[in-house]
C-alpha cells in the first residue's frame, strides 16, 4: 500500500448506463456522447468513465456510427 495523500481507498466507479437503467445508447444523441469524448476527439476509456464493458462497447459502437453520419467529429478544430 503506498504512504501519504493517495493512500485512501478509491471508490469504484459505477456505471452510469446501469444505474439510470438505460437500455438503448442512441447514437442521434450527441449531447449524451459527447461526455464521453475528448476534447480531441478521442473514446474515453472504462476506467475513466466508470462504464460496464457491455455498455463501452454500445458506447463505442454509438460513437463510430455518429462520426459516419457527422453527428460528432472525428477530431476537434485546432
Amino acid at each position: 500500500m503506498r504512504e501519504g495523500k493517495d493512500s485512501l481507498p478509491r471508490r469504484r466507479k459505477t456505471c452510469g448506463f446501469c444505474a439510470d437503467k438505460v437500455e438503448f445508447i442512441d447514437y442521434k444523441d450527441p449531447i449524451r456522447l459527447k461526455k464521453f469524448v475528448t476534447e480531441r476527439g478521442k473514446i474515453l476509456p472504462r476506467r475513466i468513465s466508470g462504464n460496464c464493458s457491455s455498455h463501452q462497447h454500445i458506447l463505442t459502437v454509438a460513437v463510430k456510427r455518429a462520426r459516419d453520419i457527422a453527428i460528432l467529429p472525428y477530431m476537434s478544430d485546432g
